[in-house]
């Protein structure tokens, strides 16, 4: 059996961590992981995981590509985790007059830009194998059509705008590498720092675990195929409307 390597990004976050612990516990796979500081690869002790660091910035993220691609690695999957709703700088807007032009920018710096800066210079720059799978955290509050109650503009159109442009690539893609496939993935509610302060009203069979969330997103990348080069899921595997 061939040996097979993930790219996970956003590696700190809980969901992330899940989902390298599950990669190195199956034969013949490694991992490079990359978050904004090598300490977190204290979590996590293998031989079969590569920890890198980058802080988001574009010269960072050349510069962590040009060391991945100095490894001479076929990636065979990407995933991306990078992601904010809410921290010291952004909460969720309520309503109208809660909308401010520094929260938006925040929101759309790290859940639209640095996701597509990422993909940007790792597909150009990579060694991508002949059916390389690439999923994306987004979000279901991301659908336009699916936009029931309003507010939370920022990261909900944030991650619409982030369904875009992923759906964009994908087409571009299909021509450049057909065997490249594309994943936005909507987690559920997971039991993370993200969704902590919003968790109250969640029912308990609703609220999973990273683990649980981790298990579905591999399970659904392994059973991709590239006829539909970019689907955009649910954690039940559920296509969730754009």
């Amino acid at each position: 059996m061939e040996k097979r390597t993930s790219l996970i990004i956003g590696a700190s976050g809980g969901i992330a961590t899940a989902i390298i612990k599950r990669v190195i516990s199956q034969q013949n796979s490694d991992v490079i992981a990359i978050s904004r500081s090598t300490t977190d690869n204290i979590k996590i002790n293998s031989q079969k995981l590569h920890w890198l660091s980058s802080d988001n910035t574009e010269t960072s993220i050349l510069s962590t590509v040009k060391t991945i691609n100095d490894m001479g690695i076929e990636i065979d999957n990407i995933i991306i985790t990078n992601g904010v709703l809410h921290n010291n700088v952004v909460k969720p807007e309520k309503r109208l007059e809660d909308i401010n032009a520094d929260q938006l920018r925040h929101y759309y710096d790290i859940n639209t830009i640095i996701p597509m800066l990422w993909l940007r210079h790792l597909l150009l720059n990579l060694s991508l194998s002949g059916s390389c799978s690439i999923a994306v955290l987004s979000a279901r509050i991301g659908s336009i059509e699916d936009n029931q109650i309003g507010g939370w503009y920022g990261y909900r159109s944030s991650k619409a705008a982030l369904n875009m442009l992923l759906k964009t690539l994908a087409i571009e893609w299909q021509r450049r590498h057909p065997g490249v496939s594309f994943l936005s993935f909507h987690p559920g509610t997971t039991d993370t720092a993200l969704s902590a302060p919003f968790q109250a009203n969640v029912a308990k069979e609703k609220l999973f675990t990273p683990d649980f969330v981790a298990e579905q997103l591999l399970s659904i990348m392994t059973k991709s195929d590239n006829a539909t080069n970019i689907q955009f899921l649910d954690w039940a595997g559920k296509e969730v409307p754009w």
